[in-house]
């Protein structure tokens, strides 16, 4: 039997409340597919540079993981949402801002 897979909502509701008790501001500025919408992450870490997350497959390990796709200037990294977000537009997209770039993603519960 198949396991069974939690909503975008109900995943990206979670994960901000995680970012909220970590004293870590994030928010929503693309609402995608509330059932199985794609998630990127944008960690801006208030310099001009930031962050791009995605979960991907590893092909090494056979599993899915966030991934870093994306780093550099704010501007270049919102250019590279908008191009996706143009051929998804199911896509949701979170902002993190934290200025050490800290995004939990690699935490348990959220990094598998």
């Amino acid at each position: 039997m198949p396991e069974p897979r939690l909503t975008t909502d109900f995943w990206v509701q979670a994960y901000l409340a995680r970012l909220r008790l970590a004293d870590i501001p994030a928010f929503v500025t693309a609402h995608g597919d509330a059932t199985a919408g794609a998630v990127m992450v944008k960690v801006n870490t208030l310099d001009g540079n930031a962050e791009l997350w995605e979960r991907a497959l590893d092909p090494m390990a056979g599993t899915r993981r966030w991934m870093r796709i994306r780093e550099g200037r704010d501007d270049d990294v919102e250019a590279a949402i908008a191009r996706q977000r143009g051929f998804d537009p199911d896509l949701w997209v979170i902002e993190v801002e934290d200025r050490a770039g800290r995004h939990l993603l690699d935490e348990p519960g959220l990094s598998d």
